[in-house]
């Protein structure tokens, strides 16, 4: 992708002081590194009366590809359709604008030791991007741009200059040209506008963004007729920042018309006020709402199955009614971290005889599980490919045969409300899976009734009238009939089918 910053000078003041705002020689050219790709500066033309700087991307698609699993939008929407072959290398995007503001991030500031009173002169400039993705057309590339004192033109580019029947492609070549801006304006503009034209960014977006966009968009963006547009394009449409920004713009406006400091307005509530009080973690909710279905169930001794760094164990040594609890995890080192947590080595004796640490795969049956009151599975089911989940329901429920299971897993209803989950992803890059209330229930009512249990729902996290909690559990509970057989492994008719198939 390609940019051009084209200015024209006098005698007095010179076009080549271009190079000491972009700190950047017009003699050299030069190569910067980025996460995704090489940028490269060169001047194609310098002297007193004409200078232009480009700046070339050359974007590394492997490394986009890459890098951008498990965060954001994996490069772009059209990293979807063809991870490898879409138009991140050659249209102006979030990339080109996180290269701007690397290599030429002095400027942005308006920083110049060289020529201090440089930065801050409005000079004759010409910008111009040969590609860029404009999802709203040149009228809304006018309407972004036009309000900051830009003239704007922005041509259309055809699908296909043949075929011209087929129309226009979403891209525009733009040239934006002014003679009252300064540099460092102009820079900021591009900065936050392209990516707001692209609509979508190469990287997840955090709560750090809305401090990028006040500070670029600092003495243009609080007046701009299309603030809230760019404000929620900037931040891809999280809500919460996208309120967040909005608020903090809005002071800035108040303050701009009352001659006055943010600080000023933005005084209602002391420094030193006591915090408020945060919901507890959904990890936190789970381990209570799972120790309070173990306590219902009267279960004194407990599996903990996948019981990763030891929480739930930890917190089950607590209570002295739990008899004997054991901690299974195929992981060696998940375990190693638990027996340092719950500090065995220095337990006492009489503590000690109350807990066990195993390796085991919940993918075969293991005799060291049988007879125990109660299993718990917490966040264990979902990190199993799914033709491997049989293989656990009978170890579980047809070998092992506790009185009790609780097994939670996300519900992926609600994913749409972790505003830092990029849709369409699993909350773990290890899930598998991830079950909607529906397919949940209906997994659970297949086990239960192969096994001999009967099993009920449990939200867990805030129930949400729409899309159900964060968490579901499921309380199964061995049928009266088949809790004879509870201690002697897997003697029912359901069980021998499941262990037949």
């Amino acid at each position: 992708m390609f940019l051009t910053i084209t200015t024209t000078g006098t005698p007095e003041r010179p076009a080549t002081d271009l190079g000491f705002l972009l700190h950047k020689h017009p003699d050299n050219a030069q190569t910067f590194s980025t996460s995704y790709g090489i940028a490269h500066v060169f001047y194609p033309e310098a002297d007193a009366g004409r200078c232009t700087a480009a700046l070339l991307l050359e974007v590394d698609a492997v490394a986009l590809v890459r890098r951008g699993k498990g965060k954001g939008r994996g490069g772009a929407p059209d990293a979807a359709l063809a991870q490898y072959v879409n138009d991140r290398p050659y249209a102006a995007s979030s990339l080109l604008a996180v290269a701007i503001g690397n290599v030429f991030s002095s400027a942005m500031r308006g920083v110049c030791r060289a020529r201090p009173e440089a930065p801050e002169q409005p000079r004759p400039l010409r910008i111009e991007v040969p590609a860029l993705p404009a999802r709203g057309g040149p009228d809304l590339v006018r309407h972004l741009f036009e309000p900051l004192g830009w003239t704007v033109t922005a041509e259309p580019v055809a699908l296909d200059t043949a075929f011209p029947e087929w129309g226009d492609s979403r891209y525009v070549g733009l040239v934006l040209e002014s003679e009252a801006l300064t540099l460092a304006e102009a820079l900021r503009h591009l900065y936050v506008l392209l990516p707001v034209l692209d609509d979508a960014k190469h990287y997840w977006v955090s709560a750090e963004e809305v401090d990028k966009l006040l500070r670029a968009g600092e003495g243009w963006l609080p007046g701009h007729p299309e603030q809230k547009l760019i404000t929620t394009r900037y931040l891809s449409r999280r809500w919460s920042l996208t309120r967040q920004a909005m608020e903090r713009l809005e002071l800035v406006r108040l303050a701009e018309t009352d001659d006055s400091e943010v600080e000023e307005i933005d005084n209602a509530v002391e420094e030193e006020t006591e915090a408020e009080e945060r919901p507890a973690p959904l990890a936190v909710q789970r381990r209570e709402a799972i120790i309070e279905a173990l306590r219902r169930a009267g279960a004194a001794r407990v599996l903990d199955l996948g019981c990763g760094q030891g929480q739930l164990v930890q917190a089950l040594l607590k209570d002295p009614s739990y008899t004997e609890i054991v901690g299974v995890d195929v992981s060696v080192r998940a375990l190693t971290i638990a027996a340092r947590r719950l500090k065995l080595d220095r337990m006492g004796e009489r503590q000690a005889s109350r807990v066990k640490l195993f390796q085991g795969s919940l993918a075969y049956t293991d005799q060291r599980l049988k007879g125990y009151d109660a299993a718990v599975l917490s966040e264990v089911i979902e990190h199993l490919d799914l033709p491997r989940l049989p293989a656990l329901e009978y170890a579980v429920f047809g070998a092992a045969r506790p009185r009790t299971v609780l097994v939670t897993t996300p519900n992926v209803e609600y994913n749409v409300r972790w505003e830092t989950l990029p849709a369409g992803h699993v909350r773990h890059g290890d899930h598998r899976f991830e079950w909607t209330r529906e397919e949940f229930r209906a997994w659970a009512a297949r086990v239960a009734e192969l096994h001999g249990y009967h099993v009920e729902f449990i939200p867990v996290g805030p129930d949400d009238p729409e899309v159900g909690p964060p968490t579901q559990m499921a309380v199964f509970e061995m049928s009266t009939a088949d809790t004879s057989t509870a201690d002697v492994g897997a003697t029912t008719p359901a069980a021998k089918e499941a262990k037949a198939a």
